[in-house]
């Protein structure tokens, strides 16, 4: 009975990943609602269970891909493979209307270049205070502190290693986390009390996930906002990291 259950999950690996997904989503949650009362968002906690569980199956398998390489849960390769994360990232993109953005001025479109930026610039100083020096590992942990949807995409396009990648990932989750936790704290000090300081907050940032947590926490009313300009963020960095960027790091580091 075990063996013909087996089979049936492998062959349906697709399915199975969607269901793990779906079980450690809805664990995250009720972690956050029940043990932090909002204040660390479900997604940043899904996001480390994810992350414990790839390390987990590295480390029994031996293998690269994490959870992955186990035969069971080849349908978590495919499901979180290139494919899908640019399905998503597009996605989240149509969340958004540029009409809203407007709304925010040109302080609004200006914290979304200075947003971008000054995160790179960190991530290349935390990059390099690690011993990193070429431009694509430089460019890569860089555009991870922009978020961790940025970086992996930047990796991917201009071929850093798994290994930096992860990196760019983890950079991009502490940043979620800080924010997520920090924003009700400082929300006082920078008037982060209506909707166009949370737009601006939110191009500043950038951290979609970190932005909508920590502004559920300080005033669920601002959320939208501040995730409007977050979305947008997400995308240029995409757009500005593999290209410009990267072109910018390469000609100062080459």
């Amino acid at each position: 009975m075990l063996e013909i259950l087996g089979n049936v999950l492998k062959n349906n690996g697709l399915i199975l990943a969607f269901a793990i997904v779906g079980v450690t989503m809805y664990l995250s949650y009720f972690i956050s609602d029940k043990l932090t009362k909002g204040r660390l968002h479900g997604s940043a906690i899904a996001i480390i269970l994810g992350l414990v569980l790839a390390y987990i199956g590295g480390v029994v398998t031996g293998g690269e891909k994490g959870l992955a390489d186990v035969s069971l849960f080849t349908g978590i390769g495919l499901m979180g493979g290139g494919m899908l994360r640019d399905f998503a990232i597009v996605s989240t993109a149509f969340g958004a209307n540029f009409s809203e953005i407007k709304k925010a001025g040109l302080t609004g479109v200006l914290s979304l270049f200075i947003g971008v930026f000054l995160s790179f610039v960190v991530g290349v100083m935390i990059a390099l205070a690690f011993g990193y020096r070429d431009a694509i590992s430089l460019t890569t942990i860089g555009a991870g502190t922009a978020t961790y949807i940025v970086g992996p995409v930047t990796g991917s396009a201009i071929g850093a290693s798994s290994e930096v990648i992860t990196l760019s990932i983890a950079a991009g989750l502490v940043k979620s986390i800080l924010t997520m936790v920090g924003t009700p704290f400082v929300a006082k000090y920078i008037g982060l009390n209506n909707p166009r300081t949370a737009m601006v907050y939110g191009g500043i940032m950038g951290t979609t996930s970190g932005v909508a947590g920590g502004l559920a926490a300080t005033d669920p009313k601002l959320v939208p906002y501040g995730a409007v300009t977050a979305t947008f963020y997400t995308g240029l960095g995409c757009l500005l990291a593999p290209s410009v960027l990267f072109l910018l790091t390469k000609a100062v580091f080459s």
